[in-house]
């Protein structure tokens, strides 16, 4: 049996339980993140100006006073997870904000607060409990429409308030993306007068791009539900329709955070129909720009190994998708007709994809 006969020291079991523990009470972690995002804990010390003492943050959430020191205990937590640090160079303990928190902070031009609320929503994270049902039932059905009955789509579609919450989570992702393609990426437009963004929302990035890059003109493809009632310009217009059925021309091709979502049937479709209408175009800036992960579980921040790991499961547990490793990828490509591709790691989890027909 294990552990007996002195088979480890006490040093090393004591660990092993420790690992266990913290992988079991990681829950609490996460928690704890959606309750500051809730009760708008960045916001109160962004607001605030300087470090905050802990009565006066009490009062700023409006939490009960009577349970100030649950929220002393809550901001031990989040301050442990490096959410917040401790000023404690005064009488009384003061929190200040850390990068991180200031992604927390729902009004900023760059906040991750939708997706982290999206993340923990009851609805999604009810399916995780039935992950070793689901995996040893023969169902064909994804986690997901197994416990919930239907397609993740259909109920962004259909579910009360799920279809703002995931767009809201998309445009706040697409935001942060943004910001850093057309700060430091911008070269990989060089070349290309149109665009169209496959699965854009409402436009967050396309606008984005358009706004950096004299020239190029931008078309966002998603569903008529999404893009209904939006107003374009002369270098941003809309076209409700699917994906899989007609794209656009274009010069080149938009696809973030689309690929994971698909297993690899109908990333070939995607793949193909893409290749046709760049390739068609004949511009010298043809090509598809993919962002997405490419998992390699070897790189050294265990943060984005993690995360990548992470993220694997959650495509899993809802579409059916997959993150892909570059091998991977390289398959799809060269399945799909495509000659060549470029990998650059420009997304900390996600990397920037481009492949050329």
């Amino acid at each position: 049996m294990a552990f007996q006969n002195k088979e480890v020291s006490t040093d090393e079991l004591l660990q092993a339980q420790a690992h266990v523990w913290n992988h079991m009470l990681a829950f609490v972690n996460s928690m704890s993140l959606k309750c500051a995002i809730q009760l708008g804990i960045p916001d109160a010390i962004h607001k605030h100006g300087e470090p905050i003492t802990l009565s006066r943050l009490v009062e700023s959430v409006n939490a009960d006073v009577g349970k100030s020191q649950c929220i002393r205990r809550l901001m031990l937590v989040l301050v442990q997870s490096k959410f917040f640090t401790e000023d404690t160079t005064q009488e009384e303990v003061r929190y200040c904000l850390t990068p991180s928190s200031r992604l927390l902070l729902k009004e900023a031009p760059l906040t991750v607060a939708p997706l982290a609320l999206l993340t923990l929503d009851p609805v999604l994270t009810e399916s995780w409990h039935h992950m070793s049902e689901w995996l040893t039932s023969g169902s064909q059905l994804t986690q997901f429409e197994a416990v919930q009955g239907s397609m993740f789509w259909e109920h962004v579609a259909h579910g009360p308030g799920m279809g703002t919450l995931f767009d809201e989570a998309m445009r706040s992702d697409s935001r942060l993306v943004a910001n850093v393609l057309v700060r430091d990426y911008k070269h990989v437009f060089e070349g290309i007068k149109s665009l169209v963004d496959v699965g854009g929302g409402t436009g967050t990035m396309a606008k984005a791009i358009v706004d950096a890059v004299p020239g190029i003109k931008c078309i966002v493809l998603d569903l008529p539900r999404v893009v209904a009632g939006l107003e374009g310009t002369n270098k941003l217009s809309y076209v409700g329709g699917d994906m899989f059925e007609a794209i656009p021309p274009a010069d080149a091709v938009l696809l973030k955070w689309i690929m994971h979502d698909w297993d690899n049937e109908n990333c070939l479709k995607i793949l193909k129909r893409c290749k046709d209408i760049v390739k068609s175009n004949g511009s010298t800036g043809a090509k598809v720009i993919i962002i997405d992960a490419v998992l390699d579980v070897t790189r050294e921040d265990d943060k984005v190994v993690n995360d990548q790991l992470y993220f694997d499961m959650t495509m899993m547990a809802y579409f059916n998708g997959i993150e892909r490793s570059e091998k991977e990828w390289a398959k799809l490509f060269s399945d799909a007709g495509f000659t060549s591709y470029k990998i650059t790691h420009a997304f900390g989890v996600r990397s920037l994809l481009e492949v050329y027909p």
